[in-house]
């Protein structure tokens, strides 16, 4: 996937909730026009400026009690950009994400109630399953259904929170909504309600599921890194123990056996440092050309549609 399709995907979760896409429309708007020129494409932002200012002097008079606040608005933040790119100075996609932030501030109660909407089907789901596993009695299904709600609206919250809060990218969005675990905090709740054979079941299961988590999102890391440097096999079993110890879903308790036996200690260092540390001389030379290679051709895809490509942007996204 290309740094362009990657931002895409995220654009309309974070940005084209909002009316008619002032954040997305920005971004499509700002595109270059005909001749190419900065000019052209500030001349159409600011007929979009005055729609986005139509469009929130609406919202404004539907709901005067609204939570707005001091500071920026949806208005200052989409005519900075407009300004920037007359004058020619670089506008990046975290720079459009920043200029919607004021209308996503005040959108964010419709937003959360929408995920949390979109959740409850999940929760049925779950809540079915394990009653019918566990033979939970009525009211330990209405207690795990609400222990569901409560932390899906938590979920939703935080995850506005981070939408509004001043210096969030769209980095930060794409790893939050990976981040998302519904059933994270699970096991405390049954251990709660469920005793005897029932819970060392749960246990068990849980564990079990964990576990392919684990392997399943180690495998895929550990074979894209092959297919790009060519691991050797006892480079593979010792990178398969990095991505899965580094992995949200690891427990202590898992016990990793690769070709060769036991796996051993991951070395120290984040995920990137321990990664880079198996890898030869000549492979991270491999690596490092890549990463470059994706930035060099993200920096011309963005500057393609008038964008500049920020200068920390993870140019793997997330694939190792």
């Amino acid at each position: 996937m290309t740094f362009v399709q990657s931002l895409r995907s995220l654009v309309p979760l974070a940005v084209g909730l909002l009316v008619g896409g002032v954040g997305a429309t920005l971004y499509v708007q700002s595109q270059p026009g005909e001749a190419g020129s900065p000019e052209a494409r500030a001349n159409r932002l600011e007929v979009e400026l005055q729609r986005a200012h139509n469009r929130v002097a609406a919202l404004e008079a539907a709901e005067p009690q609204g939570r707005r606040r001091p500071g920026r608005t949806l208005v200052d933040g989409a005519r900075t950009i407009a300004e920037d790119i007359r004058e020619g100075r670089s506008v990046s996609p975290d720079d459009l994400f920043r200029a919607s932030q004021p209308l996503l501030r005040d959108l964010a109660p419709l937003l959360d109630r929408m995920r949390v909407k979109q959740q409850r089907q999940m929760i049925d789901s779950m809540t079915g399953e394990l009653a019918r596993k566990y033979n939970l009695t009525p009211q330990q299904q209405d207690a795990l259904k609400q222990w569901f709600e409560q932390k899906t609206e938590a979920e939703a919250k935080r995850f506005s929170d981070l939408v509004g809060r001043d210096g969030t990218r769209l980095q930060d969005l794409m790893q939050a909504s990976r981040d998302v675990r519904p059933d994270e905090g699970l096991d405390g709740f049954m251990a709660g309600i469920l005793s005897g054979d029932k819970l060392t079941t749960f246990k068990a299961e849980r564990m079990a599921q964990q576990a392919e988590r684990v392997q399943q999102d180690a495998d895929m890391r550990v074979a894209r890194l092959d297919a790009l440097v060519k691991l050797d096999d006892a480079q593979r079993d010792e990178m398969f123990g990095v991505m899965a110890r580094t992995s949200r879903d690891y427990d202590p308790a898992m016990k990793l056996e690769g070709v060769g036996g036991a796996i051993g200690a991951t070395p120290a260092g984040s995920r990137q440092q321990a990664m880079l540390g198996v890898l030869r001389p000549e492979q991270r030379a491999v690596y490092q050309a890549e990463q470059q290679r994706r930035r060099e051709e993200a920096a011309k895809d963005m500057d393609a549609i008038g964008l500049t490509l920020p200068a920390d942007w993870d140019m793997f996204n997330n694939d190792f």
